[in-house]
């Protein structure tokens, strides 16, 4: 993959080139979500899991949705980030709850790359219990950095 030898080192190095602080997937972010578990299949379908913190409930024991926004977005990027080498922000997204997520339930967030025309990258996602679809994102992403030019491959 582009001389990096896998994913895990890829997203390792990602990281750490942000001091892994992002609220969403960095690890030393001690409020933050903490998306890990990354992979990247044959198809270019990226997936990472997470078990949501007590704290990011709405009401009762369901997930607050703009937690599972934040997921969705994030996932959304990392399919730029690991398929296209690409950074981007998000430019619109949309979503879609189909059902619940709790706060007691581990959430495998999952994305591809639709398109990618110039700057504009078109992606898709959705969040995943057990199998079961409960939320779905499309998004449009500008690409802000390519990942060789910023010294990260």
């Amino acid at each position: 993959m582009d001389g990096v030898p896998d994913i895990a080192a890829l997203v390792d190095r990602i990281r750490r080139h942000y001091d892994d602080g992002c609220f969403a997937c960095g690890r030393d972010n001690p409020i933050g979500l903490h998306l890990d578990d990354f992979q990247l299949a044959d198809d270019g379908e990226v997936s990472a899991r997470f078990l949501p913190r007590a704290d990011y409930r709405g009401a009762g024991t369901t997930l607050h949705g703009g937690v599972a926004a934040t997921a969705l977005d994030e996932i959304l990027v990392w399919a730029g980030l690991l398929n296209e080498k690409i950074l981007t922000v998000t430019g619109r997204l949309e979503l879609r709850y189909r059902k619940p997520l709790h706060v007691d339930e581990t959430v495998v967030a999952v994305s591809r790359v639709d398109d990618l025309s110039g700057r504009r990258m078109s992606a898709s996602g959705e969040l995943v219990v057990d199998g079961e679809v409960r939320a779905q994102a499309t998004g449009l992403f500008l690409v802000s950095a390519d990942l060789a030019e910023m010294g990260v491959l």
